[in-house]
Formats: C-alpha cells, sequence, structure tokens
C-alpha cells in the first residue's frame, strides 16, 4: 500500500556539470511524480526570455542614408553589414545600461569582431566577419549598443535612436539553447520519483549558470505578488534529516572532526561549532578568523574538499537559509 503522505517530497540532490564551452548541464532530484516537468517547463521559458545580455540597437555609418545603401571601397553592402554585426555578440564592461561606439577602419582590412572590442565594450565572439575593406577605403561607424532581455523589433527601437543612426532589430537573449528531460528513478523502493536534466548553453555574454541563477530568482520575484497581494502567509516547514540528508553531515560539530589542537582553538573562540557554519563561509571568510595561519587554513580547506563542501562552493538558496536559520542561536 502507497504511504499517506502530508506534504511532497523536497528534492535535496543537485549537480552541476560543464558540458562544453558556455555550456552545462544540470540535475537536480528527487521530484514527486509529475513535479519536475512543472518545474523544468517555466524555468526553460524564462532562461530563454528573461535572461539579460546586449545588443547592437543603432548604426549610424558615415557617408550612409539609409540600409539599402553600400559605401564606397567596402565589399559588403549596409544591408549584409547589418545581418553581419548582428551576429557579433557584444558586452559592456561597466554597469552602464547602453553605451554608444565609435570606429574607424582603414583598408586593406578584413574586419572581425575581435576588432571591435575597446575599454568600453567585449565581443565575445571575436572570429565573426563583420566586413571587408579595399585599398584606400575607410570605413567610420557607431554602434549603440543596450543592455535587455528578449527581442525587440526597430520599430518599437526607432523613436528612441539618435538622429543619422538606423534602428536595428535587438535580439538579446544570450541563450542559445535551454532543454530538459525528466527521468523516472528509485527511491526508497518507489520507482515513480522524478530527476530533471538540464543542458543549457549561452553565447558568452553571460555563463549558463549565471542565466539559470536568474531565470530562478525571476521566478521567485514573479511567484512573490501572491504573497504581498493576497497576505498569504506560508507556514514553516520543519525540515527532517531524512528529508535532506546532507543536514545529518552539516550537524556534526568542529571538534568531531580531528582538527589540530590550533586549529580547533582558532575555529572555538571565534563561535563556530558545527560543520555547517563553516560550510557557510566563504575563502576570504576564513582567512579573517582571528590568528588562523595559513598551515590551518590548509587543514581546513582539505578537511571541507575531504567531507564533499569544498570552499567556496556554491549552495542551493533553499539549504543556505536552513543553515542559517539551524545555526543562527
Amino acid at each position: 500500500m502507497k504511504s499517506i503522505k502530508t506534504s511532497p517530497h523536497i528534492p535535496t540532490k543537485i549537480e552541476v556539470k560543464e558540458v562544453g564551452v558556455n555550456k552545462v548541464q544540470i540535475t537536480a532530484y528527487p521530484f514527486e511524480n509529475g513535479y519536475a516537468i512543472t518545474l523544468a517547463h517555466p524555468l526553460r521559458r524564462l532562461l530563454l526570455g528573461s535572461s539579460v545580455g546586449f545588443a547592437p540597437v543603432a548604426l549610424h555609418i558615415a557617408g550612409v542614408a539609409h540600409e539599402f545603401d553600400s559605401v564606397r571601397g567596402v565589399t559588403e553592402d549596409v544591408s549584409q553589414f547589418i545581418v553581419n554585426l548582428k551576429t557579433i555578440r557584444f558586452k559592456i564592461k561597466d554597469d552602464s545600461d547602453s553605451v554608444s561606439v565609435d570606429y574607424t577602419f582603414n583598408g586593406p582590412k578584413v574586419i572581425t569582431g575581435a576588432d571591435l572590442s575597446n575599454d568600453l565594450v567585449e565581443v565575445v565572439t571575436p572570429d565573426v566577419h563583420l566586413a571587408t575593406i579595399n585599398k584606400d577605403a575607410t570605413l567610420s561607424f557607431s554602434i549603440v549598443i543596450y543592455k535587455g532581455i528578449g527581442y525587440v523589433p526597430s520599430e518599437e527601437i526607432r523613436a528612441n535612436v539618435p538622429e543619422g543612426f538606423m534602428p536595428l532589430d535587438a535580439y538579446f537573449t544570450p541563450v542559445t539553447s535551454a532543454t530538459y528531460a525528466t527521468e523516472n528513478m528509485l527511491l526508497e523502493d518507489d520507482p515513480n520519483y522524478e530527476k530533471v536534466i538540464f543542458e543549457i548553453q549561452t553565447d558568452g555574454q553571460v555563463d549558463p549558470l549565471t542565466a539559470f541563477k536568474n531565470a530562478l530568482s525571476v521566478m521567485h520575484k514573479q511567484m512573490s505578488i501572491f504573497n504581498s497581494e493576497l497576505n498569504i502567509e506560508i507556514p514553516e516547514v520543519a525540515i527532517s534529516e531524512e528529508e535532506r540528508p546532507e543536514l545529518k553531515v552539516l550537524s556534526q560539530t568542529i571538534d568531531s572532526l580531528n582538527f589540530s589542537a590550533r586549529c580547533f582553538n582558532c575555529l572555538d573562540r571565534s563561535g563556530i561549532k558545527y560543520l555547517g557554519e563553516l560550510v557557510l563561509l566563504n575563502e576570504e571568510q576564513i582567512k579573517n578568523i582571528k590568528n588562523l595561519g595559513k598551515k590551518s587554513l590548509d587543514e581546513i580547506t582539505a578537511k571541507l574538499d575531504e567531507l564533499g563542501y569544498p570552499v567556496n562552493r556554491e549552495i542551493s538558496e533553499d539549504l543556505m537559509q536552513i543553515l542559517k536559520k539551524k545555526f543562527s542561536n
């Protein structure tokens, strides 16, 4: 007989693996039957629709009146130049939401994405071809680059571009591929649990793990309307060690980890009593523990590696909150 539950099982495992250039595989499990796809589908849509990227939104070429014109001494006409430009992926170097960049090139020269990197922008697709300039020709142009999400057609941009600039369709999304698959898995003799496997690839403007975290953040913010407007109180759920097995490991006391006397005393005097408290610290915070020398730092680093919690390891937001609450007293 299937056991009667009062709440769905909470997934406890997540694995992140690099499987290519700007490509990661993220696996999470175990989910109740049907829960994996329920969460995976909206996350995929948010990855493709809400990931922040950069795109050229306006272009001015010296001596050019419209997109069907041509430039003397340049092999590509303006329409082909624009097509090539849209395939080059930029990244604004500071925190600005937009930037205008000016370029001048003299021929003979083959211009690629690498030639467009400067103090203002980085080009993450350096090998993409832009234009070919013949001998004794000069090409001067300016590009306005914006930060944004999704796709914005040129018609919606036209009113905001500087005078003399041609508006461009802007495709901001840095995520080039986001797929998921679900698989059944066995948990405590029940074969109906599931795991979800995401594969995410970006163009290099943002790393895929950051894009995934952004999608999760957007999902949480979108759902928060139900909290704030309906005054819903979400009850706190006590998480048992059976539901989160890592809590048993992280609840080990420092004195049970066989640290040297000097290392243990430094941790003890700083008020760190449990492994979970140590795991919450990043490398810089550990280094700043009073009187902790390099030998003790190396000892702590080795111990955390041995236990599967290396320094600066990514910790899921929910586990971080559980640990903070557990060890706050």
